[in-house]
């Protein structure tokens, strides 16, 4: 069984309080190699709990700040010299598994030890000049085939696949078909609440639209959702979680993802499914490789479409969309996907451009783990 230093990133704790995708991702692939026999370090934020070793190198959260580089660096900088100390001291990670934005792949070339970098956003502009310049330091895994696709032609090759993963046992399931439609998300256009309002409404079917208003999306809320509120026709649920969100999903006939961008997964289409609610999407990103057509919901291209679809939903076995997610996406099925890559960038690590980069040795110092008050 390997040794793993698992990165998450260090704005929120592992797993979140509240709303935190990438967090609860590594939070369930850490129990899942836990229990799989493998001995796991997990850097995270302060707060965060999990049947690996847990360490925190930052002093505190800092969910107020995400994105802001200074955090990134410090949390990633400690983290790596932990790793240092340990190989030091005789107990040396096999492999660190990265979910940061992109300070520990940056960095790699500095590490005598492979890197597994989790690609968890799209390929912008800014990111895909990134990973251009960078993404052969560490093997990449990409979360669907649809995020590979977009990535730099050079790397597409090299990059694995993993879909996220989720614990099915812990969401209710209900074979009874609902009696509303459901949006989950962000208010913003991609996402595209308005577009599921308009198919709800061309379906005759009353619509629960839940997820948070960031900061920058009051002027779309205002504009494009709240004028169509009436607690009838439109409900808004507001940010949901637990226990709420399980009877927002049991409770609805469908879930309606009409996005209009890259999607790289979707967790929500995953989360809809496990409690046996079908999903109706629009074709882009991951949807159509999430969503079975046909078995598991439909992909459909329009609004239109959409609202024609919800027509067909006592074609959909609610129980085979709870199955259809156990089978692709369950903890242990994604776990062993992992073990693979993990298997595979051991392997190639030799062949990392990192390898050819002109790094002095470094030389023998204290444990910068003390020194620096890593816990």
């Amino acid at each position: 069984m390997s040794h793993l230093a698992m990165l998450a990133p260090p704005w929120i704790p592992t797993p979140p309080p509240a709303y935190g995708g990438i967090e609860q991702v590594v939070s369930l692939l850490t129990a899942g190699l836990v229990e799989a026999g493998h001995r796991v370090t997990l850097f995270a934020a302060p707060g965060s709990r999990s049947p690996a070793e847990v360490r925190t190198p930052l002093a505190e959260p800092h969910p107020d700040e995400i994105q802001l580089s200074l955090w990134e660096v410090d949390h990633v900088a400690r983290s790596f010299d932990a790793i240092d100390a340990a190989a030091e001291e005789g107990d040396p990670f096999d492999l660190v598994h990265d979910h940061n934005g992109f300070a520990a792949l940056a960095m790699a070339g500095r590490l005598q030890t492979p890197l597994v970098h989790t690609l968890h956003g799209p390929f912008e502009p800014d990111p895909f000049r990134f990973y251009a310049c960078h993404g052969t330091k560490g093997q990449l895994v990409a979360i669907s085939d649809a995020q590979r696709a977009s990535a730099p032609e050079h790397l597409r090759d090299a990059i694995a696949v993993v879909p996220n993963p989720l614990d099915v046992d812990a969401w209710p399931f209900d074979e009874t078909e609902g009696d509303y439609l459901l949006w989950v998300g962000r208010m913003n256009d991609d996402k595209g609440p308005q577009r599921a309002i308009a198919a709800a409404r061309a379906a005759g079917l009353p619509l629960v639209v839940a997820g948070p208003v960031q900061t920058g999306q009051e002027e779309f809320f205002a504009r494009e959702v709240e004028p169509h509120i009436d607690g009838d026709t439109v409900r808004y649920a507001g940010e949901v979680g637990g226990q709420d969100k399980d009877e927002l999903y049991l409770g609805a006939r469908a879930l309606l993802m009409p996005i209009r961008w890259e999607e790289p997964f979707g967790m929500v289409m995953v989360e809809a499914m496990a409690c046996g609610t079908p999903v109706i999407a629009f074709p882009e990103g991951s949807a159509p490789e999430v969503v079975i057509d046909g078995e598991t919901g439909f992909v459909v291209e329009d609004e239109e479409a959409m609202a024609s679809a919800v027509g067909r939903l006592d074609e959909i076995d609610r129980g085979r969309c709870r199955e259809s997610v156990r089978e692709r996406f369950d903890v242990p099925k994604v776990v062993a996907r992992y073990e693979r890559v993990y298997d595979r960038a051991r392997r190639r690590d030799g062949r990392f451009t990192r390898r050819s980069l002109s790094v002095p040795p470094r030389q023998s110092h204290r444990s910068p783990a003390r020194e620096l008050g890593v816990r």
